[in-house]
């Protein structure tokens, strides 16, 4: 089993489904060194007549080093029997651990950028735009409060999807 590039516009992808219910796993670096994580936050649409995805990364995760070292990131999507390890991804290190053995998956490279065999479908983004997400910024002041007690913001990213993979069965 392989992986084959599609149109993303052929894509049946709803993001509400794909990010928000069943998660994404975000990966950057290299066959040398890599890292991923869980996200259920993010997007996908067209910007400056290119088609984007956006995902948000707080300050203290080890994968935002990746991101910001690279130029790329893949956004992975998986099976529902995935579930137990985005979850696990979205709960523990790389700095601390290998993760991705802990999780069961097999690093896959395409493009020169890291992704996972097990993922259904994966993005390759080229980073196109990112920003820091302050919350003098918010106009629902409610969210500073909710979602960041720490004051760890997020960076979004925002980048051009290159390429699409689907996985061959």
């Amino acid at each position: 089993m392989g992986f084959k590039e599609v149109d993303v516009k052929d894509l049946d992808f709803n993001p509400f489904k794909k990010i928000g219910d069943e998660w994404m796993l975000i990966t950057a670096g290299d066959e040398k060194k890599f890292n991923t994580m869980t996200a259920s936050w993010g997007g996908a649409g067209v910007l400056w007549g290119k088609n984007v995805a956006t995902c948000y990364i707080r300050p203290q995760r080890y994968t935002k080093e990746f991101v910001d070292a690279n130029d790329t990131f893949t956004l992975s999507f998986f099976p529902a029997e995935y579930k137990k390890a985005l979850s696990l991804c979205g709960s523990v290190s790389g700095r601390d651990c290998d993760k991705v053995a802990q999780a069961g998956l097999t690093p896959y490279f395409l493009e020169g950028t890291a992704s996972f065999e097990e993922a259904s479908l994966i993005f390759i983004c080229r980073k196109v735009y990112e920003d820091a997400m302050p919350p003098e910024n918010f106009i629902a002041k409610e969210n500073d409060e909710k979602w960041y007690p720490q004051k760890d913001y997020h960076t979004m990213y925002i980048g051009e999807i290159v390429k699409a993979f689907v996985k061959e069965y």
